[in-house]
């Protein structure tokens, strides 16, 4: 499982629907979370990824402080979550110009295991806003920094 975390002022994700541009997930102070998922993450994955995305202390302090020693994690600070799926950070762009997308799980994999993240990262009593698995998404992201960290789990 592959994220890339950005502590955000705010970020949301819209949707075209019916031509019209539809909000589907949108918060303020807190993280915007991109999901990589590959072929063999499961359960163990899932569990590592969203205690690392509820504990990780990235966030200024409810008094404003980016003092390093008075970060906070979301939960803390009172922020939300932006989760969004995205398969393209399993592309493998070595060769060629045209990447692969061979490493990346089928939505019919990746779906199931992205919904139980959500849970997973609920589970830590923080508000979870998700995009629309499989649309074409338009993401907007203010990152707060920037403060930008990829994991590999």
């Amino acid at each position: 499982m592959r994220a890339v975390l950005q502590r955000v002022k705010r970020a949301s994700v819209t949707v075209e629907r019916d031509g019209e541009d539809v909000a589907v997930g949108k918060i303020g102070s807190g993280l915007a979370v991109l999901v990589g998922i590959t072929h063999d993450d499961g359960e163990a994955e899932i569990v590592k990824l969203a205690k690392k995305i509820a504990q990780l202390k990235i966030m200024r302090d409810p008094d404003g402080s980016d003092d390093p020693k008075d970060r906070v994690n979301v939960g803390d600070a009172g922020g939300g979550v932006l989760l969004v799926s995205q398969f393209t950070l399993y592309a493998d762009a070595r060769k060629g110009t045209k990447p692969s997308w061979s490493h990346a799980a089928p939505g019919v994999v990746a779906q199931p295991l992205f919904d139980r993240l959500v849970s997973a990262v609920r589970s830590y009593d923080i508000d979870v806003q998700t995009g629309e698995f499989g649309a074409m998404m338009d993401v907007e992201i203010l990152n707060d920094g920037p403060f930008t960290i990829i994991l590999d789990i």
